[in-house]
């Protein structure tokens, strides 16, 4: 059965005169003869939060990572920054692109080895790994500095999520998929990281990011528009 896409806006945002971050124009994507969506459209313009909403089967994480360039489209096309995303050098978009979701993948060492471990890609050599940000992020989820010192082997599912947070936003992204980051989390651990996801979004006005969960109260607080995802009658 194919899927219809449907764009609802609480609030009208004042966002007319600028150009959308990302652009999305006709998307299908298909598994097995199967369209999970098709012709999905919408923009995404600097500064909004948008939720991404449907029943359960109804594409929600595909199309978060298909915005991502993990997983493949047959149809359509998406635009970042007014160029195609194929024309873009992969890691280079995925660094502004960043696709999160409830099961970090982190490395042996330290909180702060593994922080400090994207800058040796290739594509991150024109970034310095910055201590003052980090602890300014830490404050915000009322951590302290030890909390860098910490062995990945000792922290919690909730810490190691905090971890791969800090490790994202670090990159100073323009868009962040958020794929029910913190579905697994008690309800403190979760609304701290929606403050940080804000925080980071105000130190630059040209960010923006989707996010889904099962939680309608969360979107409520986190998001001014959504995107929805229905079957067809």
């Amino acid at each position: 059965m194919k899927e219809q896409f449907t764009q609802s806006q609480n609030n009208k945002l004042e966002l007319s005169s600028h150009n959308p971050i990302l652009c999305v124009q006709n998307l299908g994507r298909s598994v097995e003869k199967y369209w999970v969506w098709s012709h999905l459209s919408f923009q995404l313009f600097p500064g909004e939060r948008v939720a991404v909403v449907g029943a359960s089967g109804s594409g929600k994480s595909l199309l978060l990572r298909a915005l991502a360039g993990l997983e493949p489209v047959q149809a359509g096309q998406i635009i970042f920054q007014g160029q195609l995303m194929n024309s873009w050098f992969m890691p280079s978009y995925r660094s502004q692109v960043i696709y999160l979701h409830q099961r970090p993948a982190l490395l042996e060492g330290t909180v702060e080895s593994n922080l400090q471990l994207v800058y040796r890609l290739a594509v991150h050599h024109h970034q310095v790994y910055n201590r003052k940000l980090i602890l300014d992020y830490l404050h915000l989820l009322h951590k302290t500095a030890d909390f860098l010192q910490r062995p990945i082997s000792a922290i919690s599912g909730g810490e190691a999520q905090i971890v791969a947070f800090l490790r994202a936003l670090q990159l100073s992204p323009k868009v962040l998929l958020l794929d029910e980051p913190t579905a697994s989390l008690d309800a403190g651990t979760a609304q701290n990281l929606e403050a940080l996801v804000a925080a980071w979004q105000n130190e630059d006005p040209q960010r923006a990011y989707l996010w889904t969960s099962h939680d309608p109260t969360q979107l409520s607080r986190i998001t001014n528009r959504q995107i929805t995802l229905k079957e067809k009658d």
